[in-house]
């Protein structure tokens, strides 16, 4: 049994994203820059904390990436102790998340285990996608079996299953589809967008139909204009751009994120 499970009462998830720059182990980290990587996390979460949100996700953002399960060990330390401060500096019911990108699903489950963390996000758990930086073919009998072997069942996985990060590759799957084979091998959530917002809500609904208890959360594409309603239909959202200074990849601004939850809880009542 995960802690996964999204709060009763029509509780939304607000899961703030913490962009970090590129980490020690990859070819775009700058000598020396590592502290002020974590202290820009550590005050990113303590921002989406202070504001009202009720986590957040840690995603590594290194420009280039393996398409395997894999990450190197300086990577998958560094990326520990930021997880580790992030958890110390926020609140018990502060659920905190770890995506390794492209897809080190289980390098992101160890270092949610060891450092205290809630969740992981699996940009591809089933099937294939093609990216940028070549095809990710996930193994979600290694993914499942690691997580047992470490004693990690507790850690909830919201596996991609349309969205910036996963596109069925070959097609042939409706969305539901493959929301309804996530489920089957083991993810405990799962997540979509679409920059339509019709689009969006479409998939939702297809979802629900297929499997009506599968939490679900929104990829991207939310902001202060559109946010009450598409969380009207959706368990919770990953939430990055418009809670950032300067957009995509700054620091985490806590008046944006006040008022970001402000119209999310406004609308649950």
């Amino acid at each position: 049994m995960t802690s996964w499970a999204p709060p009763a009462g029509g509780h939304k998830l607000i899961l703030g994203m913490v962009h970090l720059q590129p980490l020690p182990g990859t070819p775009f980290h700058r000598p020396d820059s590592f502290p002020q990587i974590l202290d820009t996390a550590v005050a990113s979460a303590r921002a989406l904390y202070d504001g009202g949100a009720d986590g957040c996700l840690i995603q590594t953002v290194d420009r280039v990436y393996s398409v395997a399960d894999e990450s190197d060990p300086a990577r998958t330390v560094a990326m520990g102790l930021i997880a580790r401060a992030v958890v110390e500096a926020t609140g018990g019911d502060f659920r905190v998340g770890v995506q390794m990108m492209r897809n080190a699903t289980r390098a992101s489950l160890a270092v949610a285990r060891v450092a205290g963390g809630d969740f992981v996000r699996a940009g591809a758990l089933v099937g294939q996608t093609l990216t940028a930086h070549g095809m990710v073919r996930p193994d979600p009998l290694e993914v499942m079996s690691y997580r047992r072997s470490i004693g990690a069942e507790h850690l909830g996985i919201v596996a991609d299953i349309a969205s910036t990060h996963f596109t069925w590759h070959g097609g042939g799957k409706t969305t539901a589809e493959v929301a309804r084979a996530a489920r089957t091998v083991g993810a405990d959530a799962v997540s979509l967008s679409h920059p339509d917002a019709r689009t969006t809500l479409d998939m939702i609904a297809s979802v629900r139909e297929a499997v009506p208890h599968l939490p679900l959360i929104l990829a991207g594409h939310t902001n202060h204009d559109n946010a009450a309603r598409l969380l009207a239909a959706a368990d919770g959202a990953f939430v990055g751009t418009c809670l950032e200074r300067e957009g995509w990849g700054g620091t985490v601004d806590v008046d944006l994120v006040r008022r970001y939850v402000d119209l999310v809880r406004g609308a649950e009542r």
